[in-house]
């Protein structure tokens, strides 16, 4: 019998195929760079069958005339092109297309690696580079090596102030940072029946941390009434028997809260070892934690309270921020001391809205770690959104408790 990757690709694991993709998306970092690939080919036109988009994230708004000079270029190109074109505060691109866009069975490629979220549809979706998408716009197609899999089984739901976060932490530090590498990660079990579509957008989202090429779920009746509440209407993927190249078993109700230490996303250690640590920020947000429930949740625990630290909360997409100002959410984190910034990517990749001091520590809520990403001799370490909420009331990395 064969994987979900293999049945998608319609391909046995090992074997390299071309094929259609269904959407292509690529942000102002990536587009730009793939805009000028796509010059140099020659190319005059996009390919007809791929639905293509562009999205304003990574550096939104534009944090000098060097980056808005480029923006403007590739907005102009990517509206002019007819693309689905997504504007400064619109969001993360990863997030946009969870919101009711992309269906089980596609085919979806992206041009930034953490385009492995979409998995939690039961879509194929990884990233590539601006040349392979700059090429992708001219034939809407492209080529893969249909990946081996890794089934990590989930049994029994989660206890205490335990989160997805905290169970993704655990399965990177597990297969360790490339231990999965150009491998699928399919997550299966009664446990990952139980989880919610932005729990598994979460652990979609840090496969690519352990090297996946792909993180996937099966799509079942959480997510057909997902996408039916956004007007799709979609068929249930079954799971076959196959044989999965490694098993890792995880019991939901073992998971404790996690954090990873700096410069690696696969070194993991429990809250409770790391208690007392002093920060400078903290940060909730990101492709990984920046939806509504986050937000919600980060707001029960901050609501009422002072934060001790300079806290950044950024949502993900301006639905999620208008979804968090109708329901007072936004109230209760403001309130608290938290400052807000635009929907996208904020400080995650180090350019701006954010950016660490040297020496300066930070508990965020995104999924890197790695050394000067957040701005050159800072520090950052990853946890979820219930221990980033402890953690900025006491201003040190703080256990959370059950809210």
């Amino acid at each position: 019998m064969s994987t979900l990757s293999e049945r998608i690709l319609n391909a046995p694991a090992g074997e390299y195929v071309d094929r259609k993709v269904d959407r292509a998306y690529a942000h102002d970092g990536t587009g730009v760079l793939a805009l000028e690939a796509w010059k140099c080919m020659g190319a005059s036109r996009l390919a007809n069958a791929t639905e293509f988009s562009i999205m304003f994230d990574h550096i939104a708004p534009a944090n000098n005339t060097t980056t808005a000079t480029l923006q403007r270029e590739l907005r102009e190109f990517a509206t002019g092109s007819f693309m689905n074109f997504s504007d400064i505060g619109c969001g993360i691109c990863h997030q946009l297309m969870s919101e009711g866009v992309v269906l089980p069975g596609e085919i979806v490629i992206g041009a930034d690696s953490h385009s492995v979220t979409l998995g939690a549809f039961g879509a194929f979706a990884t990233g590539v580079g601006a040349t392979d998408m700059a090429a992708i716009w001219l034939t809407g197609e492209t080529w893969l090596r249909v990946p081996e899999s890794i089934g990590i089984h989930l049994e029994g739901r989660f206890t205490g102030a335990s989160e997805a976060k905290d169970l993704a932490l655990a399965f990177v530090g597990e297969l360790g940072m490339d231990g999965a590498t150009y491998q699928a990660l399919e997550f299966v079990g009664e446990g990952a029946k139980d989880l919610s579509i932005d729990e598994r957008l979460v652990l979609a989202n840090l496969s690519v941390e352990a090297g996946a090429k792909a993180g996937l779920f099966y799509a079942d009746d959480v997510t057909i009434r997902y996408l039916r509440e956004r007007g799709h209407t979609v068929k249930p993927q079954l799971p076959e028997q196959c044989a999965y190249i490694k098993d890792l078993e995880f019991d939901l109700s073992d998971i404790v809260p996690l954090v990873a230490v700096p410069h690696r996303v696969d070194t993991v250690k429990p809250v409770d070892d790391l208690a007392g640590l002093p920060l400078n920020q903290v940060f909730v947000g990101t492709c990984t934690n920046g939806r509504y429930s986050d937000l919600a949740r980060f707001a029960r625990i901050v609501k009422g309270n002072k934060v001790a630290v300079r806290t950044i909360v950024v949502p993900a997409s301006a639905a999620v921020l208008t979804q968090a100002i109708r329901t007072g959410v936004l109230a209760d984190i403001v309130e608290a001391g938290c400052t807000l910034g635009t929907p996208g990517c904020g400080p995650c990749l180090g350019y701006h809205m954010g950016v660490l001091g040297e020496e300066e520590v930070c508990l965020s809520t995104a999924n890197r770690n790695f050394k000067n990403r957040m701005g050159v001799g800072g520090e950052i370490y990853l946890s979820s959104v219930a221990t980033a909420a402890a953690s900025a009331l006491e201003g040190e990395i703080t256990a959370p408790e059950v809210v």
